[in-house]
């Protein structure tokens, strides 16, 4: 049964159900879909399972999820798809909902694997490969981390060398550091591998390449030359087979190379449609920005589960008394409570509306008919940033929702352990967070110009320091976009509402002004002393991560109010509004030491946003349970007792002490 908020405090009454649907957005369907999906597929207990059991439900599910058809959403008609990339990254995230393992297995398999072959091959490799793939009948991994070089990915040393005599690639690992580490599928399932390696002909390397290569045989054996072996047991994600790979020598056809990019013919002669090695390199790897982008959602997803139990269970759980009373007060009716909660579930909100915007852009680049290339760049630095943004949010807010559910939320039952322990690696894989902040930095700095895709770190800081005024200016000019909310910002900071979202917008998009102008100049003057370039950007990284973030924050802040502005219901706007103003204020007052440091917050000011703060979340509590239920998560795919509803929570109760008295029960309710 849906909730729905009262009028309190001057917020319209609405049910979970309308503010769903605006969640939903664009990919409506495909949730839906993926609700039905894990409805007949409850989120196992992973704590009651072996780590081979687990592996072998996670490949089941796979099984499973092929029959469904829901992979064929990311390839194109031509390939036995349905060419709906958006549809098929919305269902990726919805399997965040359930179990993080199913979702990793799934992402190598159809999104790392098959999107490799999809956009890195050509059609022979997409008639050979993607049917398999799609169907599941040719279970895939993807080789592109190795022990040595997990970010420098332009450094790998697995190298595939041309021997034209036979017309065949040798696949060879020349030392420990070049073998393949933590690749997901190839300790047990994995049947073949798109393999990331130099590709060596007539004597000369010309960069990063893949190669599919075969890794088992039909009956499981590892392929001459191929040793895998398994990484083991991991803090979480046990339900992934992680393995390592090392090829002796490794034979594989000419035309086992993914050859969009890069090609040779049957004499060993190279040749590429993008001349320039790096920026052919940068060209073949933002192809592959889809995977960056699922993990972004898949962080969402796991966030919201986590926000979904530890809101429930604040509604159920008492503690102590008020003196003469003998009713027990609930737990998020403490201010400390709403504070741990509130703000992190606004922020949830707000990286919903950012994340499904990047879907948005993926699904209308990728399905361009003309490719444009700043389009390209400016998604992948888009998608960089946002991952960082969600799943940093995801481990912190996880976190939290755990210290906020006490003993309950330590027991691996209610789900918030494992929550904990899958989503910690999202912040290193598909890209380390805080490269992918530098990578951010980068495009802010060079405009995106042509120049992009050429650039080190060095030839960053020299693009800079050359054409600092023109890049710089063009960059930080004022923009259009919600324009009429800052102009309607009185003059006066001192004067103005910090609950007024015109004067919010403004602060944030000062500070990225101002940031971003600083470290420009910064790195010029280095430059103009006449200061060694590495030395230079090294010294100066964290105000280089500092601009990121801070042109992050604005653009998650710009598209929440931009949802609210399309949205069609003006009562559910209404809501989204309130929950904006606590987004925006709770980051500002997070980050309070730096605008006072910057001369534009007073200590008045200061202590304002934080009781705006206080403020919004008492507004806000009795809407708590409308918030996270309009998530639409299925009670099947959340998977925790505590998160029941009050009266299924009191029977759990009663059952648990009539099997083992009061003790238990204690221990139950934390």
């Amino acid at each position: 049964m849906a909730t729905s908020a009262s009028p309190a405090r001057g917020l319209p009454a609405i049910d979970a159900d309308r503010l769903q649907r605006v969640l939903d957005g664009r990919w409506a369907q495909a949730r839906q879909d993926a609700r039905r999906l894990l409805r007949a597929n409850p989120t196992p207990a992973v704590h009651e399972m072996t780590v081979d059991e687990y592996r072998e439900q996670i490949n089941e599910h796979a099984k499973m999820i092929a029959r469904e058809g829901h992979p064929g959403r990311l390839y194109t008609k031509a390939a036995g798809g349905e060419e709906d990339t958006g549809g098929a990254v919305t269902s990726f995230e919805m399997l965040g909902l359930s179990d993080l393992s199913l979702l990793v297995k799934a992402g190598v398999h159809w999104g790392l694997c098959g999107g490799a072959i999809f956009h890195l091959g050509t059609e022979r490799h997409h008639a050979e490969y993607l049917p398999k793939i799609i169907s599941y009948e040719l279970p895939g991994c993807f080789g592109m981390t190795e022990t040595g070089h997990g970010s420098d990915v332009q450094s790998l040393r697995t190298t595939a060398t041309y021997d034209p005599d036979r017309d065949e690639f040798v696949i060879h690992t020349p030392d420990e550091d070049a073998r393949k580490d933590y690749i997901g599928n190839a300790a047990l399932h994995g049947r073949v591998c798109t393999v990331f390696a130099q590709l060596v002909t007539q004597g000369q390397s010309h960069g990063v390449h893949a190669f599919v290569v075969p890794i088992r045989d039909d009956a499981g054996n590892a392929m001459p030359g191929v040793t895998i072996e398994d990484c083991g047991h991991k803090a979480g994600l046990n339900g992934v087979d992680n393995g390592r790979l090392t090829f002796d020598q490794v034979r594989v056809p000419r035309d086992a190379l993914l050859n969009r990019f890069g090609d040779v013919d049957e004499r060993g002669v190279y040749s590429s449609p993008i001349e320039n090695e790096t920026r052919r390199f940068f060209t073949m790897l933002g192809t592959l920005v889809t995977g960056r982008i699922s993990v972004s959602g898949a962080a969402v997803s796991a966030t919201k589960v986590a926000l979904t139990i530890a809101v429930r269970y604040g509604e159920t759980r008492t503690q102590f008394a008020p003196p003469g009373a003998d009713q027990e007060i609930t737990l998020l009716d403490y201010l400390v409570h709403q504070r741990k909660l509130l703000p992190a579930l606004a922020t949830t909100y707000a990286l919903h509306f950012a994340q499904s915007e990047l879907v948005g852009r993926l699904h209308d680049v990728f399905g361009a008919e003309a490719k444009d290339e700043r389009a390209q760049r400016q998604l992948e630095s888009l998608a960089a940033g946002i991952k960082a943004a969600t799943t940093w949010h995801a481990t912190s807010t996880i976190q939290t929702c755990r210290e906020a559910c006490g003993g309950a939320g330590y027991l691996s039952e209610n789900r918030l352990p494992q929550l904990k322990a899958d989503t910690d690696v999202f912040t290193t894989f598909e890209g380390d967070n805080t490269v992918l902040l530098q990578l951010v930095a980068k495009g802010l700095l060079t405009d995106y110009r042509d120049e992009f895709g050429n650039l080190d770190t060095l030839g960053t800081v020299k693009f800079v320091t050359d054409k600092v005024l023109s890049v710089v200016a063009e960059r930080t000019a004022a923009r259009s976009l919600l324009q009429s909310l800052v102009d309607a910002v009185p003059g006066r900071d001192e004067d103005s509402d910090v609950r007024d979202r015109g004067w919010q917008l403004e602060l944030f998009q000062w500070r990225e002004r101002h940031v971003l102008e600083g470290v420009a100049m910064r790195l010029k003057r280095g430059a103009d002393a006449g200061r060694d370039l590495f030395t230079i950007f090294n010294e100066a990284q964290d105000h280089v991560l500092l601009a990121a973030r801070v042109h992050i924050d604005r653009i998650v802040l710009e598209q929440f109010l931009l949802a609210i502005e399309s949205c069609e219901d003006p009562q559910v706007a209404a809501v989204l509004e309130r929950l904006c103003e606590l987004h925006a204020l709770s980051t500002l007052e997070r980050d309070r030491a730096w605008f006072l440091e910057h001369g534009r917050f007073t200590a008045r000011r200061s202590k304002a946003i934080t009781a705006a703060v206080n403020d919004l979340c008492r507004e806000l509590r009795p809407h708590a349970r409308l918030f996270v239920d309009a998530f639409g998560i299925p009670d099947e795919a959340i998977g925790a007792p505590i998160a029941l509803g009050a009266e299924d929570r009191r029977q759990q109760l009663r059952r648990a002490a009539g099997d083992g008295g009061t003790d238990k029960v204690d221990a139950q309710r934390g």
